[in-house]
């Protein structure tokens, strides 16, 4: 049986190490958000044929004077972001680029009954077939605020509604430790995980430019019920060897740990495999969505083994050395 709850300084230690790196980071950088909070335009579009260079693309919208214009490759998908939402802006977008492909790859095509090569002719764009615009979206600035607002609101509901939940399906355990203090701790563990992954987050935006958007809110939301479900299992099994325990309470702690450990090691590292392959092959669209998920899964399952539960012990020493006092 290994002496995970008797080693619970090591853990907490670690966790309170990336706790408040992730806080200094994120104080100090914040996070670099997407147009879905700052209002703008993403456009996805791919080239097939000789790919352009991102340095290419921009030259090609340069004469636009785009605010705030970023572009990113993935393949042949490239993903441009610029600060203006007006339909007017995105058919000019749509021409450079064209524009740029048709330049990129010569085409011929049959227009009157006769065949014609075209170079860079604005006359012909409709017919190039080596670029597609796969997705538009635009946000407005006051929209994007409100996106922001509801974004934190909810996570930190759902963070009450979990902790609420636990504390009152764990009613009927009182000793030794109240049912309240399950849900507390939970709390806890659940804001190691999301802070942990959004100061992740705050390093990819601030050195590579990656930007928290929708789906990076959505990831965080999933990693709360991944990273709960997993407490509930561990603190599930505390509640059926407690009143049958034979031995105190850390021990019965580190016993209940032991008994699902593998449980949770091996539901998690399937999911985490999943994503993996999903980060490295996956379309730019669904990659960071999905390092999001990877990263806070991961620390879900470190948090619900090795910080939820020691927490308990010290929680229970604490309050029985303060009895003694």
């Amino acid at each position: 049986m290994y002496k995970i709850i008797q080693k619970r300084k090591i853990w907490i230690s670690l966790s309170t190490i990336f706790v408040v790196a992730s806080i200094i980071m994120v104080s100090a950088w914040g996070l670099k958000l997407g147009i879905d909070f700052t209002g703008g335009s993403l456009l996805e579009a791919k080239f097939s044929g000789q790919q352009p260079q991102i340095a290419d693309v921009s030259d090609s919208l340069k004469s636009l004077n785009l605010n705030s214009l970023s572009i990113q490759q993935s393949g042949d998908t490239y993903m441009i972001r610029f600060q203006e939402n007006t339909e007017d802006v995105h058919q000019q977008v749509l021409t450079a680029l064209k524009t740029l492909a048709v330049s990129k790859n010569p085409i011929t095509v049959k227009a009157a009954a006769a065949t014609t090569t075209i170079a860079t002719s604005t006359a012909a764009l409709a017919p190039v077939s080596n670029f597609e615009e796969l997705s538009f979206s635009s946000v407005g600035p006051s929209i994007g605020r409100e996106l922001e607002r509801k974004a934190i609101t909810a996570t930190i509901l759902v963070l009450l509604a979990i902790s609420l939940y636990i504390a009152y399906a764990f009613r009927k355990v009182s000793k030794p430790i109240e049912s309240w203090k399950y849900g507390a701790v939970t709390l806890v563990a659940l804001f190691h995980d999301v802070i942990i992954t959004v100061g992740f987050f705050a390093i990819l935006g601030k050195f590579w430019g990656v930007e928290a958007n929708t789906s990076f809110v959505a990831a965080v939301l999933t990693v709360l019920g991944f990273s709960v479900h997993d407490t509930i299992v561990v603190f599930d099994r505390i509640r059926e060897n407690l009143p049958k325990s034979t031995v105190d309470f850390e021990n019965t702690v580190n016993h209940s740990v032991n008994q699902t450990l593998s449980r949770s090691i091996n539901t998690s590292l399937t999911v985490l495999i999943v994503l993996a392959c999903i980060v490295i092959l996956g379309g730019a669209s669904i990659k960071y969505f999905a390092l999001a998920l990877l990263v806070g899964i991961f620390f879900g399952t470190y948090s619900s083994i090795f910080l939820a539960s020691p927490l308990l012990v010290v929680w229970e020493h604490w309050r029985r050395r303060k009895l003694k006092a």
